[in-house]
């Protein structure tokens, strides 16, 4: 019989490294991990088996459920937003039609299973656009209806990928003669800015701030792309992780929504450099705005009304912004650049 496994695409990125450390210690030894390259030796050692290859790859998606029964995928695999914009038909072609290979997967293997797969798939406030400035400032917390027009190809990815979810959550094949009884547990998150101590940002445009910490650790400059009075929900990574497995393990029945908001707290990118800062008196940081990729974090909202995820499936995050600075970041990246 086939093994039963959870397979994480996008493994080596920095959500990736989380959850598969994550599960890992928690006695997790059905992993699959998948990555354009080759998944680094600290994550196999964690893994039943690792993949390299593309999500867009049929004939590796077959090899895989030819060998393994699929009961979640984690999907994390994409082109973020600054570098989908600089090849946005790349950016369709992997953020969407890797989608649809995977939940077609899902899909197949729901059926084989006679249970619908768990499809946990990691959205972005970048489906949110907000016409100009002093709405983002009056408008308060943004819950999950409002104001979804992204400006970017990255947002109208993940946010296209959200209803292609939920269809396939929901209305697959609703016209069919006989009810098709097939479906997917699709269950998204749409994070913050996401900020880690333990591997380097990689091409988001919500990136200037955990930027801005590993340059002033390295004992480089750093120009930030943002205004001083940016204003971003922010999160850190183990409360990342740990909400993505918490939607996990919700029982079904409680969730009213496909796609949940998520935040932790909210600072401007002046804010960001006093504490920086205060932990590296020597930090040489300057502000530079890039005029289009501030349009971009313009548009994003200052806050996001996550009620809906405390109320259906409890969430909470440990790290306000005093805790993620003091407890969290500052300490691991002062050790990561000690031991170099």
């Amino acid at each position: 019989m086939r093994k039963s496994v959870v397979l994480v695409t996008g493994a080596n990125g920095e959500l990736g490294h989380g959850l598969i450390e994550t599960m890992s210690e928690g006695g997790h030894d059905s992993i699959l991990a998948l990555d354009l390259v080759p998944i680094e030796e600290g994550m196999r050692r964690r893994c039943r088996e690792t993949f390299v290859g593309d999500i867009l790859d049929r004939d590796l998606m077959e090899r895989i459920v030819s060998q393994y029964e699929v009961r979640e995928i984690y999907h994390l695999a994409a082109l973020l937003s600054t570098r989908a914009e600089f090849t946005p038909e790349t950016a369709h072609r992997v953020n969407v039609e890797g989608t649809m290979n995977l939940l077609q997967v899902a899909l197949e293997q729901s059926s084989w299973r006679g249970d619908p797969v768990k499809f946990l798939f990691p959205s972005s406030i970048a489906v949110y656009g907000m016409p100009d400035l002093e709405t983002k400032r009056t408008a308060g917390p943004i819950p999950e209806h409002k104001w979804t027009s992204p400006t970017t190809m990255y947002g109208c990815n993940k946010l296209y990928c959200e209803n292609l979810g939920r269809y396939f959550a929901r209305f697959y094949r609703q016209l069919a003669e006989a009810e098709d009884s097939r479906a997917v547990d699709f269950r998204g998150i749409r994070f913050p800015g996401l900020i880690s101590a333990t591997t380097m940002p990689t091409g988001g445009t919500s990136d200037y701030g955990p930027e801005m910490i590993h340059a002033a650790a390295r004992g480089d400059a750093y120009a930030c792309f943002v205004r001083p009075d940016t204003v971003i929900p922010f999160m850190a990574m183990p409360d990342a992780v740990e909400a993505f497995l918490q939607l996990a393990r919700a029982d079904r029945n409680a969730l009213s929504l496909c796609v949940y908001n998520i935040t932790s707290f909210s600072l401007s990118a002046d804010d960001f450099r006093t504490h920086v800062e205060r932990a590296f008196p020597d930090a040489k940081i300057s502000f530079q705005p890039h005029l289009k990729r501030q349009a971009i974090v313009d548009s994003w909202p200052a806050e996001v009304d996550d009620r809906a995820a405390r109320r259906d499936w409890g969430f909470d995050p440990k790290f306000d912004m005093e805790r993620a600075f003091d407890e969290y970041l500052l300490p691991t990246i002062r050790d990561r650049y000690a031991t170099r």
